[in-house]
């Protein structure tokens, strides 16, 4: 049985909160294993909730991609509900002010354009400049702890979406992100990380016994989060992601792809894992919205050896082949500029070996030493086996 640190805090440590005023970043992916949410299973447990903070999405996890959220109160407990998503995206010294306990409890899905790996990390300074505890509640990273992929970010495109000196696919839980992103950054935050029991680093969160609770209305089911790494890369192009229809992250299209040749194009390619089927859809909102497109659903034939960065990079060469004079990459981001691709690759080269027709072999070649180099700083981070 598997043990989140939620669990480990109530059932074991409740002391580390006993007569503290306590802050929770979190929404409603912080349940315990009978679904209970983390407010009712702490405040009935006696600890003093005084503040909750919402990532991205709010706290209740339900506001759109992209959309400021509002600061407010809890309906059900009258608690003062902070915005991190918004014009505020850090905790501040007044929302903190009553605070001498900070817990983080979200689901995380293990990329690092995701923001609430930003959220952590800026909670943590926040708290460092404050002088407030930061306690993570560790969860599982859903598409195992064992598996990097990506350019590790340039600090020139720090963004919301890309937050530390990581790879697009970091193979850590976050509790494990807080320790990297602490020493390495020199935040010098007092963390305190309740790890996980029962979990290990090859498993998926479906071959745990915890159920998937959706942490973003773009990542509905644990599925989502197989292809998402790579699929995301979408996102920064004029195509549809399949946002607004029931298969975001697992379909692309445009009205000007023709999905019968695009999946023809990609099947020949023999991508590890990975299988390509024609669809056509029409997406109810963002891009393209109310309009039919055609393109690919992803279809993953084998989880193990499914690459999605490569799958995602494959699929936007092969989209653009297809379709040259009518395939963009968005020129801003909702952050503005640079482009929203480069946001979302960390490496600028990405974008500019892509309309320089170079193979995605030569493209990713030029993230080895940097990978190799994360990976032996990451496992200084590690809990788990």
């Amino acid at each position: 049985m598997i043990q989140t640190g939620l669990e480990i805090l109530l059932h074991e440590q409740l002391a580390l909160l006993k007569n503290q005023r306590v802050g929770l970043i979190s929404n409603p992916t912080g349940v315990t294993r009978d679904l209970r949410s983390n407010v009712d299973a702490l405040r009935d447990a006696g600890v003093s909730l005084v503040a909750l903070f919402g990532p991205e999405h709010g706290f209740s996890a339900a506001a759109a991609d992209g959309a400021a959220v509002a600061s407010g109160r809890d309906a059900r407990t009258g608690l003062p509900v902070h915005s991190l998503y918004g014009n505020i995206r850090q905790p501040t010294r007044e929302m903190l002010a009553d605070v001498d306990v900070l817990l983080f409890d979200l689901q995380d899905v293990g990329v690092r354009f995701y923001t609430y790996t930003a959220t952590l990390g800026l909670a943590l300074q926040a708290c460092a400049e404050n002088r407030v505890p930061l306690v993570v509640l560790d969860r599982p990273n859903p598409i195992i702890g064992e598996i990097v992929e990506g350019a590790v970010l340039d600090p020139a495109l720090q963004s919301f979406i890309g937050h530390g000196a990581l790879p697009i696919r970091y193979a850590m839980t976050l509790g494990e992100l807080a320790q990297f992103y602490n020493r390495e950054h020199n935040i010098g935050a007092e963390l305190r990380v309740i790890e996980l029991r029962g979990w290990r680093r090859a498993m998926w969160y479906d071959e745990t016994d915890l159920t998937w609770v959706t942490p973003s209305p773009g990542i509905p089911q644990f599925a989502t989060t197989i292809p998402y790494p790579g699929m995301c890369f979408v996102e920064g192009t004029n195509l549809s992601e399949g946002r607004g229809t029931g298969l975001p992250f697992e379909i692309v299209g445009a009205p000007f792809l023709d999905g019968y040749a695009l999946a023809e194009s990609l099947n020949a390619l023999k991508l590890a894992g990975a299988r390509f089927r024609p669809i056509a859809f029409t997406p109810c909102s963002s891009k393209h919205a109310g309009v039919e497109c055609y393109g690919v659903q992803v279809h993953i034939a084998d989880r193990a050896t499914f690459r999605p960065v490569t799958v995602g990079l494959h699929v936007i060469a092969a989209c653009r082949a297809l379709a040259p004079d009518r395939f963009e990459f968005l020129p801003t981001s909702w952050e503005g500029r640079p482009p929203h691709f480069d946001l979302l690759t960390g490496d600028a080269r990405v974008r500019e070996g892509l309309l320089a027709n170079r193979s995605i072999e030569t493209i990713m070649r030029a993230w080895t030493d940097d990978l190799a180099r994360f990976e032996k700083t990451r496992k200084e981070y590690l809990l788990y086996e």
